[in-house]
């Protein structure tokens, strides 16, 4: 199953609903990436979703 490391965001379940109102299962998935990132001299490599990689940009931006 994929899962942010950072906010701990994973598949959650719901229903898809037809123009009928007939209901069936679907799952709603992260956008997990894989990013490698510096943080103190060291490279790492971890999965993200696409929300904690903008939120990771604009803080590295603010910083500079």
């Amino acid at each position: 199953m994929a899962r942010c490391q950072q906010c701990g965001k994973k598949t959650r379940a719901g229903r898809n609903v037809s123009h009928s109102d007939k209901r069936t299962l679907r799952k709603f998935r992260p956008n997990i990436q894989k990013v490698t990132l510096k943080v103190g001299g060291l490279k790492l490599k971890m999965k993200l979703c696409s929300r904690c990689i903008k939120k990771l940009k604009q803080k590295k931006k603010q910083s500079e």
